[in-house]
């Protein structure tokens, strides 16, 4: 018979998600913080909002601890972080629901459960999209956000290619602060954390099926620079979209709808 996932071990699973991803970004605590203070600059205390690439749900989880009044809909294309968020966290007391749908797909916001919402979140997600799922998801935000609402992405959103001066030298300065360590320990820590997980009972179901949605490794669109996600938002009909937070290419985009 096979093992179900439990929830401390999907719980222990969540804590090692944390500590891998601030392996890449040391300062993602401060940059998910300060996205929840345009939150609560910009809406009322009782807002919908989508947490768009949710893996297993570290914004979600953050966003309804920090705002109790608050509603999430987590949205991801991959089965084991859908499966290790949904036994971790849960649905909050209903307040959080966990949708499996293809950002930028054709019609991957039906099973939204609502048509209109107050904000959308995304953090280090949407650089695996292509610049032609780009468009489409920011074209299918600005009819789902509510007039008033807002986008909010949290990302490495490089700068583009006239700008490589300004690419070495952050470049630089990182070699600085990794005081000898390197851009390899950061990718061990990414590698430990999925075959931990590929290990671990329960989860079997959920590779065998992430094994048949994504053959090959995601393409990292390293060539979608910022430039192209603040073009591509004010195309899509959002009528201000801008860089609010950044240290180098660690940036966070706000569009207003």
């Amino acid at each position: 018979m096979a093992r179900e996932l439990t929830a401390s071990t999907a719980r222990n699973l969540l804590k090692g998600w944390d500590r891998q991803q601030e392996e890449f970004n040391r300062t993602r605590e401060a940059r998910l913080t300060f996205m929840f203070d345009m939150l609560q600059a910009h809406l009322p205390a009782r807002f919908h909002a989508l947490d768009l690439g949710c893996g297993p749900g570290s914004l979600s989880d953050r966003l309804l601890r920090r705002f109790p009044r608050a509603r999430c809909v987590a949205v991801d294309r991959d089965p084991v972080g859908l499966q290790i968020g949904a036994r971790a966290i849960g649905t909050r007391g209903g307040r959080l629901r966990w949708v499996d749908a293809d950002l930028g797909a054709p019609r991957w916001t039906e099973g939204l459960g609502r048509p209109r919402f107050d904000a959308a979140l995304s953090t280090t997600a949407l650089h695996w999209l292509r610049p032609d799922r780009l468009r489409q998801l920011y074209r299918d935000l600005h009819r789902t956000i509510r007039p008033g609402g807002l986008v909010l992405n949290g990302d490495y959103l490089p700068w583009p290619p006239r700008d490589r001066a300004i690419t070495r030298l952050a470049e630089e300065v990182r070699a600085v602060r990794r005081q000898g360590r390197t851009a390899r320990v950061e990718w061990k820590a990414w590698r430990d954390w999925w075959k931990v997980a590929e290990g671990t009972p329960g989860l079997e179901a959920a590779f065998a099926e992430r094994r048949l949605r994504f053959p090959s490794a995601h393409p990292h669109t390293r060539n979608v620079d910022v430039d192209f996600h603040l073009r591509a938002l004010r195309d899509a009909g959002f009528r201000n979209a801008a860089v609010v937070w950044q240290g180098f290419e660690n940036r966070v985009l706000v569009a207003l709808r």
